[in-house]
């Protein structure tokens, strides 16, 4: 049964604000209700207004398949609201594009083939960036395509809860989109020059940027007009989210097949040569070691210990029926739970459709495995369960946040358990360490794979 929508006010405000203003950020923390917020303004401004023809969301694939129907249906005053998808194969997304509408969805991938598709005759009139940390790069097919279209679109309105994960150059390309340069300047290198130093650099070439004093407070405030930031904390009580560090130790024969396998890739690699796409992949080599196989030169997976699984396994019967939701990082290991799982008699899922997530909540799912790319975004798994275990870490923490958050939100009513399974002296205590600290996790990636490989060398 559909529920009656009052808003707190400082969802009503951010209604408004989308209703008054032809561009605006909503750079809102997770839980706060970027959707039905949006939805909401969407709604008034087409029904009860006049002012909105033809409105387009572009977000996650997962998000655009999912997350903006079910939201719908969930409010009566959204009952009414034709929501399209514009998804699958380029016949498919052509139908859903002729259906009558009130709303368009698409796949932020699909961006520029609408563009294209479209060229000048560009229908949608109002824009919504689902993500909008999506568009962060200013040199991105997508981003130009928007920026091809931008004047054609009479409203925009971007929305994320991360809107500079990896630094303030993130912002850049998204407040382009809303001002077309006014407020940060007309073109990345002009940003640069304004607000931050070069970094590292190495002659010429300049790797990073860091910067500038008080350019924090200064970007804040030529922004400030045009987006609105909000934090969960200071709008909504959510339980307590407590993290639980599982060492993990490997047995003999495990620590001495993973020591090997981790100085074989070591040694293959330069400290003074490491570049970020190297390390990537490196780092990538030794948390598959860490979780108990690994890829080999044909891409076939070979088991090199259990002690992980172990640990796993261990960690759900303690549980003792509580539901979980599980992530990790490589199919192999996917693979390799639901292998390990079997025996249990739980119900096991792989989350991979709209319907995982209302079986999930409706409390017929024991543990749900997920990929943190899949399920980082727009789902709401809150009233499924409240335990969430990391069989495998990420270097990204947007995407650790992100999806911690699918459990940590309005509607949760017990503490959120973040378990993090961790090998002993592997990369794994660097991942922790990096995501405890919060800090550079491109710098804390380079600087643990130096750390290593010096260490080989003494």
């Amino acid at each position: 049964m559909a529920k009656v929508f009052n808003p707190y006010p400082y969802q009503q405000y951010c209604i408004d604000s989308i209703i008054y203003n032809r561009a605006v950020g909503l750079f809102l923390d997770m839980g706060l209700g970027k959707t039905v917020i949006t939805l909401s303004a969407i709604h008034d401004l087409r029904y009860n207004r006049w002012e909105v023809a033809k409105p387009l969301i572009i977000a996650p694939k997962k998000v655009a398949e999912a997350t903006w129907t079910a939201e719908a249906r969930k409010w009566e005053h959204l009952q009414k609201m034709r929501i399209v998808r514009v998804l699958g194969t380029t016949q498919q997304r052509l139908r859903a594009l002729a259906t009558p509408a009130d709303v368009y969805v698409i796949n932020r991938e699909n961006t520029q083939w609408l563009v294209e598709h479209f060229k000048n005759e560009w229908p949608f009139d109002m824009v919504i960036l689902d993500e909008s940390s999506s568009f962060k790069n200013g040199s991105s097919k997508r981003f130009k395509a928007l920026k091809l279209v931008r004047s054609r679109i009479r409203r925009i309105v971007e929305l994320t809860g991360t809107p500079s994960s990896n630094g303030l150059e993130d912002l850049w390309a998204q407040v382009y989109l809303l001002d077309g340069g006014a407020r940060l300047g007309p073109t990345m290198g002009a940003y640069r020059d304004k607000y931050f130093v070069p970094g590292k650099r190495n002659r010429n070439t300049i790797f990073s940027y860091t910067p500038k004093d008080g350019s924090f407070e200064m970007i804040k405030n030529a922004i400030s007009d045009i987006c609105i930031s909000m934090k969960a904390s200071d709008y909504i009580t959510l339980p307590e989210m407590i993290y639980n560090d599982i060492p993990v130790a490997l047995d003999a024969a495990a620590a001495r097949a993973y020591t090997r396998l981790e100085t074989e890739l070591l040694l293959q690699i330069d400290e003074t040569t490491i570049t970020a796409g190297s390390a990537g992949v490196l780092t990538g080599k030794l948390l598959q070691l860490c979780n108990g196989a690994i890829y080999d030169e044909n891409k076939v997976p070979v088991e090199i210990h259990k002690c992980k699984i172990d640990a796993f396994l261990e960690l759900i019967e303690q549980l003792n029926g509580q539901h979980a939701l599980v992530f990790y990082n490589f199919q192999h290991d996917r693979d390799r739970l639901i292998e390990a799982l079997t025996a249990t008699g739980l119900r096991v899922r792989v989350y991979s459709q709209e319907r995982d997530e209302q079986d999930w909540n409706n409390g017929e799912i024991d543990i749900l495995l997920a990929h943190p790319a899949s399920c980082g975004y727009g789902l709401n798994l809150q009233l499924g369960g409240h335990h969430v275990v990391w069989f495998g870490l990420t270097w990204s923490l947007e995407q650790y946040e992100q999806a911690n958050k699918r459990l940590h939100r309005q509607g949760q009513e017990h503490p959120v358990f973040v378990h993090h399974l961790i090998v002993q002296g592997g990369i794994d205590e660097d991942v922790i360490e990096a995501l405890h600290y919060k800090g550079d996790m491109q710098n804390a990636l380079m600087e643990a794979l130096k750390a290593r490989i010096n260490k080989l060398h003494r």
